[in-house]
């Protein structure tokens, strides 16, 4: 092979709750591009198919590709770097390169602590790739000081070159190359669902999220046409009957997610789909449209149940939106998903407690929880950076399931966070008339408060995330 693209394993994946671990879509999307620039190029999910040192050194070996590219967040940059290492050791002469969330916005850092490494992809990484790939292996005399949105090391001297211009055209992207990975062997595959994006950009600029810097503040669209020939696609080649769009707000434009609809109904396309919104983004009539076409669950990001933090986190909503949005949803046969998140900076104990105390107000069907953490690249990471009160900068902690923050400094405690998640959990599932109501969820309930609160205290180990599994789960369900 040319390439070798690299998704690194995750001990604190979702797998290791509940068996469900879905394919790299980004890594695809490279694959996709750099396919279509007739290079020769395989994914090695070690995530999923967990291979070990000694079986990726073989592979390495048998396959000596010219360019290996690993992606990485920050609780894998850890594992990310061994891999590079590993690279380096057997095929030195190999270009190395990582990209991902945390990469974008540590370049520096990242090429400091791991001399294997040789570039550092900042941001979207499409035409990046194709660029470096061309350098390697085409011999074509560039330099990488021609490749925008890259940091590379050059005569022992760390560059950053200027950032690459966003990809304007996203029907110009080809789709991801899911044949690149055993993609019915997947938990959500099997399930005859799985994920796609049908947009990039993020408007908004909540303290917590870093989107809109690391795919821009401009809300880019695919057009409806597109998204429903992939749609098609994934039906035809995968029969798949379920989608979920993993954009960060699907319905920012209405017109579009009315049109997504509208051709989906016109080509008779029989497809559940999960979707995301903001609280202050949806009417009762979209809704009812969007349901029509298949939505049968919709994402809401609430995050708190006290004005005070939402406002402190730069939401930009109101409780009242949010009861709305859920009520709306649940009026035209929708199910709900809703997201909140616990112990941000300043927060009280009675907020927490108002916090949970308001995901059963709104009484969605179903609400994940999690523990504010700071990642590197959002406006909260460089705020408590500054103030000196990250209690630790060991990515492999950042897990959404662990306090990482001085709270002894901002009069709370992390164990205290820490029971206020177990407890949100218990309080929002174990409910008798909950469980009644949704019994699929009851097995999904004791194995997630095992697994996450009761097994790390029993082992000494670190809680298996799970947070993301809930909309899965819901996708699953509505396939049977």
């Amino acid at each position: 092979m040319d390439l070798l693209l690299i998704n690194p394993f995750d001990e604190n994946a979702v797998k290791n709750g509940l068996g469900v671990v879905s394919p790299p879509l980004n890594l695809m999307y490279i694959g996709g591009a750099l396919e279509e620039a007739s290079y020769i190029v395989n994914i090695m999910d070690d995530d999923f198919e967990q291979l070990g040192y000694n079986k990726i050194c073989k592979i390495l070996s048998e396959e000596e590709p010219q360019l290996v590219g690993i992606t990485t967040t920050s609780s894998t940059i850890k594992n990310a770097l061994e891999y590079a290492k590993l690279v380096k050791k057997i095929l030195p002469h190999s270009l190395t390169v990582i990209g991902g969330p945390h990469p974008t916005f540590m370049p520096v850092d990242i090429l400091k602590t791991c001399p294997e490494l040789d570039v550092v992809v900042i941001g979207e990484g499409e035409k990046t790739m194709v660029e470096l790939a061309s350098l390697s292996l085409d011999k074509n005399n560039g330099q990488f000081n021609d490749v925008n949105g890259i940091a590379y090391r050059d005569n022992g001297n760390i560059k950053i070159n200027p950032p690459r211009e966003l990809i304007k055209d996203l029907d110009s992207i080809p789709f991801p190359a899911r044949h690149l990975v055993p993609f019915e062997s997947y938990g959500t595959t099997r399930g005859k669902s799985s994920d796609m994006i049908t947009s990039r950009g993020c408007v908004y600029n909540c303290s917590y999220c870093s989107s809109s810097r690391i795919m821009g503040n401009k809300f880019r669209t695919r057009t409806p046409g597109n998204v429903v020939d992939e749609i098609e696609f994934l039906i035809d080649e995968y029969k798949l009957e379920n989608i979920a769009f993993m954009d960060d707000n699907f319905m920012l434009n209405k017109r579009r997610a009315n049109e997504i609809a509208d051709e989906i109904k016109n080509r008779g396309l029989d497809i559940g789909f999960v979707a995301s919104s903001r609280v202050d983004m949806v009417n009762k009539d979209l809704l009812k449209k969007l349901k029509g076409a298949g939505l049968t669950t919709i994402y809401y990001g609430i995050e708190s149940g006290s004005q005070r933090i939402l406002d402190m986190m730069k939401k930009g909503i109101t409780l009242k939106q949010a009861e709305i949005a859920v009520k709306s949803a649940k009026n035209v046969g929708v199910e709900v998903l809703t997201s909140f998140i616990l112990g941000f900076p300043g927060e009280t104990r009675k907020e927490m407690d108002k916090t949970i105390d308001f995901s059963i107000k709104l009484n969605a069907d179903y609400s994940q929880f999690s523990i504010l953490t700071p990642f590197p690249g959002t406006p909260i990471y460089h705020e408590l950076k500054e103030k000196k009160l990250l209690d630790t900068e060991n990515w492999k902690k950042y897990t959404v399931l662990k306090p990482v923050i001085k709270y002894e400094e901002l009069g709370l405690t992390k164990q205290l966070v820490e029971s206020k998640l177990a407890q949100a959990y218990l309080k929002f599932y174990a409910r008798p008339k909950y469980l009644l109501k949704h019994r699929h969820m009851f097995k999904v309930m004791l194995e997630t408060i095992y697994r996450s609160f009761i097994a790390p205290k029993l082992n000494g180990g670190s809680p298996k995330g799970w947070y993301r599994t809930l909309s899965k789960e819901t996708v699953s369900k509505n396939s049977k």
